[in-house]
């Protein structure tokens, strides 16, 4: 038996270590034979984690061993201490029902944001980690660089030959390369017709995916279900929705797209892709079907074609370097020279990413699926940490202003006899209670706003399915760290009064606490104050992308998918579009702005007189003659494609002012007429289009060809007459049943799309706003009770001023002046701070707002105004009640 086959050594001997003896050698075995039976299940990566789960699970007094004290009567002492602590905490929270609401509530709040965060991040970083081998799967990618070495695009897929010939070319170094491609969008049939869906979850996949990824099998086999052509594997719910409740493996489904009808065999069901994997299938088809279909001598020849997710196995024991190392050679080897004359090497690269990284750390230019981001889930850490400290300041600020009402206390106590540590004790115990009273109560928070939460997340979290034991150590470990964190320094600080001085009655609030407390008060302010700025200059941002000038008119424009008899019979169906009262214009396109431009291809060009090899990337749209008129693209010199001229279908380039001058021509007008090559097409450049925003404005404006398509139009755009959407999209709507019979209706615009690729950033601002103002909320709850306490030692003060003649204004601008001038100075602190900050997250985009002054000016008075008002009350109610009252006992 080899190390590795063992259970973990230090768990076993933890176990060993408190397991009672009575039990042990029973509990032990039992382990031992679960662990032994989830290798043989599960692997050993999946058993080791059970056991270690199950030896902490076993940390309870019926199993533990009995501590042997060295006093006998120590345990009942203890739980009689205990008794008398909790006895006094609970008598201290009643008793000051205001004070312990405002530590107890603002607890609450920031431990519910805390849990809910957790849960999230705990979401966000289980991506993919269900597989059983996750650890020795990485997905592959490809870049391109220019001459400059600079990278021109980084796509998430590569060719369809590159996971054979690594198989191949790395034998031993991996143990699988597997493919999936997605099948665009298929209309899948059942054989009797009645029930058709468009799949847009739909891959073909080698037969081998199953031997990388553990999907569960619900029926039929994963070793033999995609061996054969025309095999097919459905999700659970794509086979109850096309069977209902009858077993569909052995039956028949029909595949239409790309003007091919292939009828599949179903061969087996697997569960539903889990939430937490970075993509999601319904139906699973046989790479070979797609093989068959192009032929496998042309598929392995089309190194262009890059949409394939390749994913690699790697073995046990074998690096993944082991592989890098070798794959510059193995690029030479297979692509040989570029356009240049030098190594394919230089401009061609693969890349590894571990599976388990690719949800929170891949945003390149093609995904199967939009992925988040860690640099998210580090905002929502932060903010979630904030409001809990603001909240742990609250507690700390309230226990140490309340000192003179625990003094007594104190003083009484010592001369008692009791020690410094025991009043520590005391004193944790009663913050802890606190913090646990808070966890209920916070617990009780997350399950009301889960629903909202998830909403907004678009998440699926609930407190019934997550890991019993994570919720358990996250629970009590938020309890304990606030607990010993927010109770440590009144602790501390309460337990070292002096007996003498205190029972005098001495005035105990020297300037050193008073001077904390209020750098504390600054602290939350200045947070506060950051957050609400932060959320002005994202709000700023997140308006300025959709309100810039993008160069064409993104207003009115419906996209609608296209199909091959669209295509073939494009010119008939615009001009019976175009009779239509609310359409403007109709065009077709391989590519519409707001989606990337992903395709590109190499040329050459005429500069000084002789044709040269393009050395950098110019991006291709193949368009119809109307495209760049519909979308009212600016001219800079030259002409648009003219339908009556028969070579501009073959001869005619359009290119942006980007490329121009990327190629080394000095002016739009020295480029027209120029002799271009480009994707095996020889030609002219016969206009030079201004630059405009064909891509969101996460992306700079890269160089750009339009040329006319000969078959790659997958996009027709209907411009509709201002206010007309609703009728245009309803005649469309008609006339789409009728092109593409069986597919369901399904239109977007170009205005809506641009916006919805700013969905990271609303999604952002709005959690920042939601926990900036909720800070804001706890900060304030913190300064009420403050106020209200500082009102209270001074309300003689207050009586006295007011019988000398002082007037109401002049005592509110005496005790406001004191909290107003902390947060002026939380202001002048976040000013600069967040500036800073500010600058460098816009300084992630290519195209940026600048940062306002009113966005810093609102963020400072409205955190000023609230705390005035906040503290406003206690101060007025105290101003204008009767100094007699207040008088009375001197």
């Amino acid at each position: 038996m080899t190390k590795e086959d063992r259970p973990p050594r230090l768990f076993e001997r933890l176990f060993e270590w408190f397991c009672a003896d009575d039990f042990f050698e029973e509990l032990q075995g039992d382990l031992e034979e679960a662990y032994y039976h989830n290798v043989e299940v599960h692997g050993t990566a999946v058993a080791r984690n059970i056991y270690r789960k199950e030896v902490l699970l076993m940390l309870r007094p019926s199993v533990m061993k009995k501590i042997k004290g060295r006093f006998k009567n120590s345990n009942s002492n203890n739980i009689d201490m205990i008794r008398n602590y909790l006895k006094i905490a609970v008598r201290n929270i009643l008793g000051q029902k205001l004070y312990s609401f405002i530590n107890i509530f603002g607890l609450a709040v920031g431990m519910a944001a805390t849990i809910l965060i957790s849960l999230y991040v705990q979401n966000e970083l289980s991506y993919d980690k269900y597989h059983d081998k996750a650890d020795r799967i990485y997905r592959v990618s490809r870049e391109w660089l220019n001459q400059d070495g600079e990278s021109s695009l980084h796509l998430g897929h590569i060719a369809p030959p590159f996971a054979p010939l690594i198989e191949n070319d790395f034998e031993g170094v991996v143990e699988q390369a597997v493919r999936l491609m997605s099948g665009y969008g298929p209309l899948m049939s059942t054989a009797d017709g009645e029930k058709q869906f468009e799949e847009d979850n739909f891959f073909f996949a080698d037969a081998d995916v199953f031997k990388v990824f553990s999907w569960e099998f619900i029926k039929g086999k994963p070793e033999t279900a995609l061996v054969e052509p025309n095999t097919l594997v459905l999700s659970e719910t794509a086979a109850k929705r096309y069977f209902g409740d009858e077993d569909p493996i052995d039956k028949s489904l029909t595949f239409n797209n790309f003007g091919l009808e292939i009828e599949m065999k179903i061969t087996g069901i697997i569960q539903d892709a889990p939430n937490n994997s970075h993509f999601h299938y319904n139906m699973i088809a046989s790479f070979l079907t797609y093989e068959n279909v192009v032929g496998k001598e042309q598929l392995m020849q089309q190194f262009g074609s890059n949409n394939f997710s390749t994913f690699l196995l790697f073995p046990e024991g074998v690096s993944p370097t082991e592989f890098e190392a070798g794959v510059p050679a193995f690029m030479d080897k297979h692509l040989g020279q570029s356009n240049d004359g030098n190594p394919a090497s230089l401009t061609n690269k693969l890349h590894l990413m571990p599976l388990t990284d690719i949800h929170l750390h891949s945003h390149l230019d093609s995904e199967i699926e939009a992925n988040g981001d860690i640099k998210y889930v580090y905002t929502y850490i932060i903010i979630a940490l904030f409001i809990l400290l603001i909240a742990c300041i609250n507690f700390m600020n309230l226990s140490t202003a309340r000192s003179m009402k625990r003094a007594k206390e104190v003083g009484v106590r010592k001369v008692m006899g009791a020690f410094r540590t025991s009043l520590i004790r005391q004193f944790i115990t009663e913050s802890v209670l606190l913090a646990t009273v808070s966890a209920i109560l916070a617990v009780g928070i997350v399950v009301v706003v889960m629903p909202w939460f998830n909403n907004f997340s678009g998440k699926q979290l609930s407190l019934t399915t997550v890991d019993p034991l994570f919720f358990s150590v996250l629970l009590l470990g938020v309890v304990l760290v606030v607990g010993l964190i927010a109770g440590s320094y009144p602790a501390f600080y309460l337990s070292n009064f002096t007996p003498v001085k205190v029972l005098k009655g001495a005035k105990l609030n020297s300037h050193k606490k008073v001077n904390l407390r209020s750098v504390l008060v600054i602290f939350q302010f200045f947070i506060s104050i950051c957050l609400i700025i932060g959320v002005g200059v994202i709000g700023d941002q997140i308006e300025y992308m959709k309100t810039k000038d993008l160069g064409f008119r993104k207003d009115n424009m419906i996209v609608l998918p296209s199909n091959q008899q669209i295509h073939d019979n494009f010119q008939m169906i615009r001009d019976r579009l175009m009779k239509q009262p609310s359409i403007e214009d109709v065009t077709f396109a391989s590519r519409v702005p707001s989606g990337r431009l992903l395709d590109s291809q190499g040329g050459q060009a005429e500069i000084g007189g002789e044709m040269v090899n393009i050395n950098f990337r110019i991006a291709d749209i193949h368009v119809d003659h109307s495209y760049l008129k519909t979308l009212d693209v600016k001219f800079l010199a030259g002409r648009n494609f003219d339908y009556n001229l028969a070579s501009d279908s073959t001869e005619a380039f359009i290119l942006n002012n980007a490329a121009i001058l990327g190629l080394g021509y000095t002016s739009p007008e020295e480029a027209v007429g120029k002799k271009f090559n480009y994707g095996g097409r020889n030609g002219f450049i016969t206009g030079v289009v201004d630059d405009f925003h064909f891509e969101s404005l996460h992306q700079s404006i890269a160089p750009m060809v339009f040329l006319i398509t000969q078959g790659r139009a997958r996009n027709v755009i209907v411009q509709f007459k201002e206010g007309m959407e609703i009728e245009a999209s309803d005649y469309l709507k008609g006339e789409w049943e009728t092109l593409r019979p069986g597919s369901t209706f399904d239109y977007y615009t170009i205005s809506e799309s641009f916006n919805d690729q700013y969905m990271a950033e609303e999604k952002l601002s709005q959690l920042v706003s939601y926990f900036s103002w909720l800070t804001i909320f706890v900060a304030v709850l913190g300064l009420f009770g403050l106020s209200s306490f500082s009102i209270e030692q001074n309300i003689k003060e207050i009586g006295i001023r007011k019988v000398l003649g002082a007037s109401v204004g002049s005592v509110m601008y005496l005790f406001t002046k004191r909290f107003a001038i902390l947060v002026i100075i939380g202001i002048i602190i976040a000013i600069p701070a967040s500036y800073y900050g500010m600058t460098e997250w816009l300084s992630g985009f290519p195209y940026a707002t600048s940062l306002k002054p009113m966005t810093f000016i609102v963020g400072g008075v409205s955190a000023l105004l609230l705390a005035i008002v906040t503290v406003s009350y206690e101060i007025i109610k105290a101003a204008v009640s009767n100094p007699v009252s207040t008088l009375r006992s001197e």
